[in-house]
Order: C-alpha cells, then structure tokens, then sequence
C-alpha cells in the first residue's frame, strides 16, 4: 500500500468515527436515558390524571383498543419498531449494496432521524401520542444509518485492521455521547438559572441531541467516498426506483438462499440475535428501571449514563487489545457472562440510592463498548465480500435501537408483575442462551466458508 492510499485509508476511518460520534450521543440522549422516561411520564399524566407522576400509576391506556401500561409503553413502541424493521431494513441493505451510494443514503437517513429529534422539543402535557410517532421515525431512522454505516466497516478496513478499527469507532461514539451529556447535566441540574422547568430543559436537551446527529453526519457525508458494487445486477432500464425495489427484494431472497451455504455465519447471527437482546433492552430499560423503580431523579440518571460513556471508552479500547491477544470470538464469548453479573446486581439494588447504581453504571459501560465493537467485527469477517450491507441489514435486525425479544419480555413481564425488578431478572437468559449458541460456532471455518482472508487472531 503506497503513503498516499494509505493516508487516504486513514482519513476515510477518521471520517467514520465522527458518524459514531454523531450517532451515539443522540441513542445515549434520546433513545436511552430522556426519552424513555419523559414518555412514561406523559402517559402517566394520561392515563392518571390528577396523580403525581411519581407515583405507580395502574390505569392502563387504550392503544387501538389494546390495554397498555404506562411503564410499559415507550418499550412497546420499540418492540414495534423491530417488526416494521424487519420488513424496511433487508430493503434498505440490498439499496445500499446494489447502488453503491452508501455515503447519501447514510446521510439522509441520519437527517431523517434528526429531524424527528429535533421535533421532539414540542412534546409536553399528555401528548404520549407525538412522543410515540417521533420515537418511532427516529428509531427506524437510526436503524436503517446504522445498517449503512456498518457495511461500510468493510470498506475502510482491511481483515486485519477492523477489530482496531471497530473499537475506536464505538470509543469515538462513547467520547461524543459523553461530551453530549455533560451538556444535558448541566441544563437539567441548573435549569431554574436558565429559567427552564425540569420538563423544559429534558425537551431542550432533545432538540441538542437531534441537532448533535444531524450537524455532525455532515463530516461523513463530505469525506467518505462511495464505491461501485461488487458484481451488480442490471436492472430493467427505464425501471426506476419500483423496478430497483423489486431487484433488492430478489437479492435479498437470493442471499437468504445462500446464507444457508455459511452455516457458521448464520449460526454467529443466531447467537448474536439472543444475546444481543440482552445488551439492548438493558440500554433501553435501565434509565425507566433507574426512574420508576429506584427512584432516581433526572440528574442522578444523566450522571449515571454519565460514567457508563465515560468508562466505556477505556472499556472499548481496552476490549481492543485484549482480542489482539486473545482473540475476538473469546473476548465476546467471555463478556457474556459479565452481563449476567450486571443483570445480578441490577437485581438487588437498594431503592433510593445512588451509589450502587453509579458502580453498577461503571461496570456496563466497561463491558458495553467491548462486546458491540468485537461482535461487529467479528461478523464482518464471516459475510461474502459484495453483499456487506445487505448482511449487516440483518445483523441490524438484532443490533443497538433494533431489539425487541428483550424489550417485548421486559415490557409483558412488568404489565404481569408491575415490578421493574422481576423483569430485569429475565434477561439473564438472554445471556446464557446466547452463550450456548455462540459456543457452538466455528469462525475460522465461517471465515474461510465466506471466502475471506483469515485474520491472524480471531
């Protein structure tokens, strides 16, 4: 590789990292710790009217004649957001690889994804309803950039440099959310000197977030650069984008006929789907477990989620070298039992107090940015080159913002218990499951079957 690739190399990864940055502040603002809570509660002042929404609230609101708790709401509209992203996200993938645009469709979907971000500083009163359309656009958004974004992993790292490079992108994703968060402590811990509500300075907050995503998409949209398809597939001319649909929908079936030809890389997206569950409805849910069920205040969740960046980034990183030594597959496959120890101590954390939290806060994010960046390179050695995005479409299926077994289990086991406490403790089977079948894969059979280069630790 001559000095000018690879500088060019690096400046494409460096490009990369910032959609990281960009992205995960608003999934660390937005999707994990505000927006759960400030929608339950609206729907609390809904479906109780008159109550302190601090209070248990046991009505149930009416949802297209369906019976749904208030705390179990925000948890619903994610589950039903997966559904919706299991048709659009495979679509999404196959665009993506048969057009060679990826940089735009990146990029629009992240615009798409602020917008309703932004739009979120309107919610107020009882409007749970806007709360659940918005939440809904910016999810199915963020899901279909993060598709893009993934497959583009193979694109600016060789087979020996993506564990490095995956890692730092998920420590540049952790640094931006931290960064991000200071500012929403800030406004949420002072927001009387600025003259804002608690309320006023959470919608406030939102409207940063969905800007962070927005304005800062605008690096990688100017810096990456698209390539053409690997082996691309005429389409009919004159056709269009209906015409370029249905070929995408053919390419798709075509590569599900086909992952049955990589045995060990359907079996890794099986134990990532379960195990991956886990790791999502713990982001999802630990701000409304913090909320409702310990009983921490909006600053104390932010300075919680707080440390869980803050840490992250020397857990990614520190994740990085030790699958240097030890290799990927080992790495995630010991992490997993870490988290059935977080889901432990979650389990019997005394209400009301900060401290075990905040312990706890340190260790999901020492173990978080570690398991997501290996498990994504990991998969990307086991995909077939010219169809990354496609494959990372249903790899997104069980990725961050796209769980929904969890948060369904979650979501019904509290609706039946009305215990927060009960439905953490469920989700430690997603974990030992997901071990089982994790061990049960061959990656370097799985590597050499996809017809890739074998990295010289996995």
């Amino acid at each position: 590789m001559t000095n000018d690739v690879a500088a060019e190399r690096r400046a494409e990864q460096r490009a990369w990292y910032v959609y990281d940055w960009a992205n995960s502040a608003f999934l660390t603002t937005t999707l994990t710790v505000l927006l759960g809570p400030y929608l339950t509660v609206l729907a609390k002042r809904d479906a109780c009217p008159g109550q302190d929404t601090d209070l248990a609230c046991h009505t149930d609101l009416h949802v297209l004649g369906v019976p749904v708790a208030p705390g179990s709401l925000s948890l619903y509209v994610v589950t039903f957001a997966t559904l919706v992203s299991a048709l659009l996200l495979p679509l999404v993938g196959a665009l993506a690889d048969r057009t060679g645009r990826k940089r735009s469709m990146l990029a629009w979907f992240a615009w798409a994804g602020s917008a309703a971000g932004v739009s979120m500083v309107f919610l107020g009163g009882d409007n749970w309803e806007l709360g659940v359309v918005l939440q809904l656009i910016a999810t199915l958004a963020f899901a279909c950039s993060i598709v893009v974004y993934d497959s583009l992993l193979v694109d600016v790292a060789g087979p020996d440099e993506r564990d490095r490079v995956s890692s730092r992108g998920w420590a540049a994703g952790y640094i931006g959310g931290t960064v991000l968060l200071v500012i929403n402590l800030a406004l949420v811990s002072g927001h009387d000197a600025v003259g804002l509500s608690t309320e006023g300075a959470v919608r406030l907050n939102l409207l940063l977030a969905g800007l962070w995503w927005g304005l800062f998409t605008i690096v990688p949209y100017r810096r990456l650069r698209d390539r053409p398809p690997v082996d691309p597939v005429e389409t009919a001319a004159g056709g269009g984008l209906l015409s370029m649909a249905r070929a995408s929908f053919g390419q798709l079936a075509d590569t599900l006929r086909h992952l049955r030809g990589y045995p060990q890389t359907m079996a890794f997206l099986i134990a990532y789907l379960v195990f991956n569950d886990g790791i999502q409805t713990i982001i999802y849910a630990s701000s409304i477990y913090a909320q409702e069920q310990l009983g921490l205040s909006s600053d104390q969740l932010i300075l919680a989620i707080l440390i869980v960046q803050f840490v992250a980034v020397f857990g990614a990183l520190s994740f990085g070298r030790i699958a240097a030594r030890a290799g990927a597959y080992r790495t995630v496959f010991g992490s997993l039992f870490v988290w059935c120890g977080v889901i432990g101590i979650g389990y019997f954390l005394p209400h009301g107090q900060f401290a075990p939290f905040a312990f706890l806060a340190a260790l999901i994010g020492l173990t978080l940015g570690g398991t997501q960046a290996l498990s994504r390179s990991l998969y990307s050695h086991l995909i077939p080159r010219g169809r990354e995005a496609e494959y990372f479409s249903l790899y997104a299926a069980c990725e961050r913002g796209t769980s929904w077994l969890g948060t369904l289990a979650f979501g019904l086991t509290f609706q039946l218990t009305h215990s927060y406490r009960y439905a953490i403790i469920i989700l430690i089977v997603f974990f030992v499951v997901g071990a089982l079948l994790l061990r049960r894969v061959n990656v370097r059979a799985g590597i050499t079957q996809a017809g890739n280069p074998v990295p010289a630790v996995i």
